[in-house]
């Protein structure tokens, strides 16, 4: 499957008929929030977990050294903690052409955080087989994969310290993203004053 996504996404999920819909962020749209959106709430979903096993040629890399950002694989039993935005349909233009880079639109249950109840949502998954997966590798070779690694929208190491500090104002831990935060803060221990939270 291509990279680029934007088309697929529209011809298989029209969204036009629905006067709006929530949107779950589990990687930069948690702290960037660069779309009009007519609530947030802090939400889960459950079975997935976020990985840093996708590339970003056009955000945290380029096409010749793409970057590394998240996706999520299935994982019965696990819960990933994020932040869901409700939209109308017409701010998909904006996301999709954000998502583009091997992400596809796939409706989920979404669980509120700080109240009861669920609703349905959409959320970005980018599955092995588009061409911008890089798949599984150590968490020492990810950190140094995002700390040489820089693109359009800025390094890919603020990419990661921005989630993880976005991830600790939720109360939120995620062992695979402070795992590779760790590793990173060894290559680069001067980001901006970046300390290293003791509870992790």
């Amino acid at each position: 499957m291509s990279h680029n996504t934007i088309n697929l996404n529209k011809q298989r999920q029209p969204l036009d008929h629905l006067e709006s819909l929530w949107l779950f962020g589990y990687g930069s749209l948690i702290y960037k929030a660069d779309f009009p959106f007519l609530n947030r709430k802090p939400a889960c979903i459950y079975g997935w977990q976020r990985r840093f096993w996708q590339g970003s040629h056009d955000h945290r890399g380029t096409p010749e050294a793409p970057g590394r950002v998240l996706t999520l694989i299935e994982a019965p039993g696990e819960r990933c903690a994020g932040m869901a935005y409700q939209v109308t349909p017409d701010t998909f233009e904006h996301l999709d052409h954000r998502e583009k880079n091997g992400y596809l639109r796939v409706f989920t249950d979404l669980h509120w955080l700080d109240e009861p109840g669920q609703t349905e949502g959409l959320v970005y998954l980018a599955s092995a087989d588009n061409e911008a997966y890089l798949g599984p590798a150590s968490d020492q070779a990810i950190a140094a994969h995002i700390a040489q690694s820089e693109g359009p929208s800025g390094p890919n190491s603020e990419y990661l310290l921005k989630l993880a500090q976005a991830l600790r104002d939720m109360n939120e831990k995620d062992e695979h993203v402070f795992a590779i935060e760790r590793e990173l803060l060894k290559l680069i221990p001067d980001t901006n004053n970046v300390k290293l939270i003791s509870e992790r």
